[in-house]
């Protein structure tokens, strides 16, 4: 089970980064607020890498992650059709604070345990 949460992880971070750096437009994506996605995207985020990786610490998670959302926001500076924005990094912080909370307070323990 780790396995699939771990695979699952890094499928999401490439098709993440993809559609960060992709010029191309997706109608389900945009007609939902932008901030959702982020918060959406840094949530899944954070439970794939702690469900898949459950020897790495929530801060040492939460770090990473907010580096590779700061990461993402950076390139989108350097292209033509993107733009930084440091709202975006906020709504990914939420996300991921909010999957620390989803993970330790409203899973049941047993079920994390078991997949570790």
């Amino acid at each position: 089970m780790k396995r699939l949460f771990q695979f699952g992880f890094f499928t999401a971070v490439a098709a993440i980064e993809y559609l960060a750096t992709t010029p191309l437009h997706f109608k389900v994506l945009e007609n939902t607020w932008d901030k959702a996605n982020h918060f959406t995207a840094f949530f899944v985020l954070y439970g794939l890498l702690k469900l898949g990786f459950g020897n790495l610490s929530a801060i040492a998670a939460s770090a990473l992650l907010l580096l590779y959302g700061v990461q993402i926001e950076v390139v989108q500076s350097f292209l033509p059709y993107r733009e930084f924005s440091l709202l975006d990094v906020v709504a990914d912080s939420v996300g991921i604070f909010l999957g620390f909370v989803a993970l330790r307070y409203l899973i049941p323990k047993q079920w994390v345990d078991q997949i570790k």
